[in-house]
């Protein structure tokens, strides 16, 4: 296992989802405009790989010994043109195009269009041949572009698994939007494991229905669809680590179990990985 690896999975993700939508483009041209965030965690071997486009977020939970406390650590980097750094690397990489971003109505977008600078898919924005007809024109950028505006190259953080390293949080910015990193930490501490993603989830829904001076329940009465208007897609994944370093030669292989999400996982795809012994909890509201 190496970042290489993470690194030609995404490449593989981004080649298959391209090739799809080039076989379907006469039929379903809408797919050039289909895009979407990835954060992916591998652990192996002691060691986690932390790959990521867009402005999904991976979050450990680490243990001061000191104190008791467990402090947020962010192992992710975000790709959003909202963070000036990310502006500045796009502008450096088409120094050709004064509008490479643009501000409207207070958030900065590529091109006026989108916020997030990486992601899988969005190829309307990547390749130019797919930014033509029969490509809905409410999709299309007026002028043509040499050089992909966006990009599916992840950043990859390597993390070698401390004992003090409690669990980590993967979510996607609807979380983060309404709940900041150490609120999230302190919440996963401090609430029994089973069932923390899904009040997670619910912790960021009821901070969206206050700031819209709404209750919870009415928010989630609102369709799907809709509810769009009053919160972000929200997706959490939450991993436990329970560390027994003295006691490594014992393990012949991690225990991993999934909860939520309706995502089983069959026994014998489980390998030994890690000395670790690995329990995830899932939930999502959209």
């Amino acid at each position: 296992m190496s970042a290489d690896v993470v690194r030609k999975a995404f490449r593989a993700t981004e080649e298959g989802f391209i090739s799809v939508v080039s076989s379907q483009w006469s039929l379903r041209p809408q797919l050039a405009a289909v895009g979407s965030c990835c954060l992916v965690g591998v652990v192996c071997s002691g060691t986690l790989y932390v790959a990521n486009l867009g402005d999904s977020r991976a979050i450990l939970g680490r243990l001061v010994k000191g104190t008791g406390e467990v402090l947020a650590m962010q192992l992710s980097a975000e790709h959003n043109a909202s963070y000036e750094e990310v502006r500045r690397e796009l502008q450096a990489s088409h120094p050709d195009d004064p509008h490479i971003v643009v501000l409207r109505h207070n958030v900065w977008r590529v091109k006026g269009i989108i916020q997030i600078t990486r992601s899988i898919g969005d190829v309307y924005l990547k390749k130019p041949e797919f930014n033509r007809e029969p490509l809905h024109s409410k999709f299309r950028l007026q002028e043509t572009f040499r050089r992909p505006l966006l990009s599916s190259d992840p950043a990859i953080t390597v993390h070698q698994i401390q004992p003090t390293d409690k669990f980590i949080i993967f979510a996607s910015d609807g979380l983060w939007e309404h709940l900041s990193n150490q609120e999230a930490v302190d919440m996963v501490q401090r609430s029994p494991r089973n069932g923390i993603a899904r009040r997670l989830v619910k912790a960021a829904m009821q901070e969206a229905a206050k700031k819209r001076e709404m209750r919870y329940s009415d928010i989630k009465k609102i369709d799907r669809g809709v509810r769009r208007h009053f919160h972000d897609d929200i997706t959490v994944i939450v991993v436990f680590f329970d560390s027994n370093a003295t006691a490594t030669a014992a393990w012949s292989r991690p225990t991993v179990s999934l909860r939520g999400g309706g995502v089983p996982i069959p026994s014998n795809t489980l390998a030994p990985l890690t000395p670790f012994s690995v329990t995830t909890e899932l939930n999502s509201s959209y």
